[in-house]
C-alpha cells in the first residue's frame, strides 16, 4: 500500500503542512497494514511552471530537467495520493498550480486515471471551497477517485487542529479511504 502526501505550502511548520501529518498519523491509528508513506514538500524541491511546449505529448514525458519527474513516478506508482494547499485568494498556492500543470505530461497517456486522491486546503479564513474545487476539477481531468477532502481553518498549525471542522475532515478521510479498502475476509 503506496501513500504519497505532497504538502504545497512554503511554510516549514504551516496549518497545510499539520493536517497532512496528523492525517498520516490517522492512518498509522486505523492500522492499514502495509502502508509505505512517501512525502513531498513542493519547497524542497525543484519544480518548474508547464512551458506549454507539449513536447510531453510527443516524448511521452516531460522533458523540463528538475524534479518532476520523481514526483510523477511516485503518484503514478500510490495507491493514494494526498495533496494539501494553503489558499492563496480563494485558490490553491503556486507551488500546487506549477504541479498541477506539469502532470499535464501525465494526462496524454491517462497515467493518473482511477487513482484515488484526498485533498486538504488550509485557509486562515475563506476561500477554502474554491480551492478543493480547482483541485477536484484537476482530478476530474484526470480521470481520478477523489476519496475526501479536509477544510483546514487556522493560521498556524494549533489553530487549524483545534478547529472541529479539520479533525472531522481528518477523520472522515481517514475513513473514508479505509473504505475503499477490500476487506479482510
Amino acid at each position: 500500500m503506496k501513500i504519497t502526501t505532497i504538502c504545497g505550502s512554503n511554510r516549514k511548520k504551516g496549518a497545510t503542512r499539520g493536517i497532512l501529518e496528523a492525517f498520516e498519523s490517522g492512518l498509522k491509528d486505523a492500522g492499514i497494514p502495509g502502508v509505505k508513506m512517501k512525502k513531498y514538500s513542493l519547497s524542497d524541491v525543484h519544480l518548474e511552471p508547464c512551458k506549454g511546449c507539449l513536447k510531453c505529448k510527443k516524448k511521452g514525458h516531460c522533458v523540463i530537467p528538475d524534479d518532476f519527474g520523481k514526483i510523477a513516478f511516485r503518484m503514478i506508482h500510490s495507491d493514494l495520493i494526498v495533496l494539501g494547499s494553503p489558499v492563496y485568494f480563494s485558490d490553491v498556492s503556486s507551488p500546487v498550480k506549477a504541479l498541477i500543470d506539469r502532470t499535464v505530461s501525465l494526462w496524454h497517456t491517462k497515467q493518473l486515471k482511477g487513482k484515488k486522491v484526498i485533498f486538504a486546503a488550509a485557509t486562515m479564513e475563506s476561500g477554502a471551497e474554491h480551492t478543493l474545487e480547482t483541485l477536484k476539477l484537476w482530478a476530474h481531468d484526470h480521470e481520478m477517485n477523489v476519496v475526501s477532502t479536509i477544510e483546514g481553518i487556522g493560521e498556524e498549525v494549533k489553530d487549524a487542529l483545534k478547529s472541529e471542522k479539520t479533525t472531522q475532515g481528518i477523520k472522515d478521510s481517514v475513513d473514508a479511504f479505509k473504505a475503499t479498502l477490500p476487506s479482510e475476509t
